[in-house]
This record gives C-alpha cells, structure tokens and sequence, in this order.
C-alpha cells in the first residue's frame, strides 16, 4: 500500500490530576513532510468554527449542539487516495468514501469535526459511561448523501487519507465472474459501510471491535437464515454476554433488500 498523503490524528490526552482541559488534547495533521499540531482550544476558536446543531444524532439518538469546524478544510485532498479512515478510540474504524466529504461543495451532506469543550462536556452516550468526545465526526443534513450509522465515529482519534478497502483488501471482494445486479455484490457494499467499522473478513480490515466473519468461520456455517437476521437486527433477542458491544441495525439503518443483500455476500464469502 502507498503511504498515506494525509493523515489526521486527533489524540485526547488526561493530565495526571484526571481532569480535562482543551489544551491537552491536539489534533496533528501531517501532510507530506509538513506536520501541523492544533490543540482543541485553537479549533474551538478557528474563524471557521460555529455552533452547530444536529436535529438527529445518530449517536446519541436526539438533537445535539456542538462546537465543531468543517472537515473539508482540514483536508488537502490529492489523486493518490479516495478513502478517510476514521479510527476512535476503542477499535472501531469506518472507511468513507472521500467523494462523500467532497459532496458538501455540491450542495451534498457536510462533514464536521465536533470538539468537547471541557468547560460545558458532552453527555454520556446511551448506555456507556462516556461521552462522544474529544472529537466526533458528524454529518450536517445527512439524507443528502445517504450517509450511514456507521460514518459517526464518535471518540475519534484518527483520520487517515487511504485507498478504498477493495483496494487495500482483495479478500474482501466478491467473485469477479458474479452479474453486476447479484446481490452479494450489493451486499459487499453494505458489509464495507455497516460492518466492516468493527469486524474483518478474512484478515481484511482494520478494525479490532468484532470478530473477522470470514475464518476462521463465516457466520452463515454456525446461524440459520433466521438466527443470523436477528442477531443483525437485535444481537440481544439472540445472545447476550456482559462485554457485548454490538448494536442492533434496525431497518432505517439497514433496509430489508440491504440484509438480504449482506446474507447473500456472508454466503458468497464462506464459498470463495
């Protein structure tokens, strides 16, 4: 793989009394030869920086206010790479397209880099102890460009300017001798967005969330049809242990034609 041409690492650091300050936590952005260090407390007060409101975070599943500064700016996009690599914090790591981040000039939906202000911290999230911060990734008006749950990576810590998982990862690509209207070419999409953040298939990937769906058994070998639906839906209507930590996908963030479209390409994979 090329080395990256851009790569944002957005790290919160703790003083050693415990509590929280702006200043401690820096955003590096490295581009080429030329690194940039901004500490939260300078992207708070960038000119660009507002107060933006976000009537539907996916996050926290209400309304939500943040101090946040648009990403597209941060970003000296090249030809080399069309992918950002979001990783937070606790292993999750979403692949998005750079084409999604590019759509805010056209009228498309606008990424933001959303900053905790220790002096007025976000709220925990639901069910956790902590909250979405230091940084957030959130999406202004996201129905414009179809953006997913799994594009809000919440407890970011770094952005990374990459090629697109199919390059990076042949083994996740279904059969080149598949029509392009099979499902599980559909589904390779849907699991690339939806699962890739936290699983791997076979190797493919980086996350570290989930187990790889691909070996040393694929999912479809050890459910039936409708036991690996419903651990989709609700992992907790199927099985349950204390250090679970994935989420149910209702039918707004996977549609039924996209779950039969994932099973298609589990299936498909367990084959090749």
């Amino acid at each position: 793989m090329r080395i990256p041409y851009v790569v944002l690492f957005l790290v919160g650091f703790a003083l050693t009394t415990g509590a929280a300050h702006a200043d401690d936590r820096v955003l590096t952005l490295s581009m080429g030869s030329a690194v940039q260090r901004f500490t939260a407390a300078q992207l708070l007060s960038r000119p660009d920086a507002i107060e933006l409101t976000v009537p539907a975070d996916v996050s926290y599943g209400r309304s939500m206010k943040y101090r946040a500064v648009p990403l597209l700016p941060l970003l000296r996009v090249g030809t080399a790479f069309d992918t950002i690599e979001a990783r937070a914090a606790d292993g999750f790591v979403s692949q998005i397209p750079l084409a999604l981040v590019e759509k805010a000039a056209t009228g498309g939906a606008v990424a933001w880099i959303a900053i905790e202000d220790p002096a007025v911290p976000w709220p925990a999230l639901p069910g956790k102890t902590a909250s979405a911060g230091p940084f957030y990734l959130v999406w202004q008006d996201p129905e414009r460009s179809a953006i997913s749950s799994e594009q809000w990576p919440y407890q970011l810590a770094s952005l990374t300017e990459v090629e697109s998982p199919a390059h990076r990862w042949p083994q996740i690509v279904v059969d080149s001798s598949l029509p392009s209207d099979a499902p599980a070419r559909r589904g390779q999409a849907v699991f690339t967005t939806q699962c890739l953040p936290c699983h791997r298939m076979k190797g493919g990937g980086a996350a570290v969330v989930g187990p790889d769906l691909g070996q040393p058994m694929n999912p479809v070998q050890y459910f039936t049809p409708k036991g690996l639906r419903g651990v989709i839906r609700d992992p907790n209507a199927v099985r349950t242990w204390p250090q679970q930590q994935m989420p149910g996908f209702d039918a707004t963030m996977i549609g039924d034609a996209d779950l039969d479209a994932l099973v298609a390409y589990l299936a498909h994979m367990a084959t090749r």
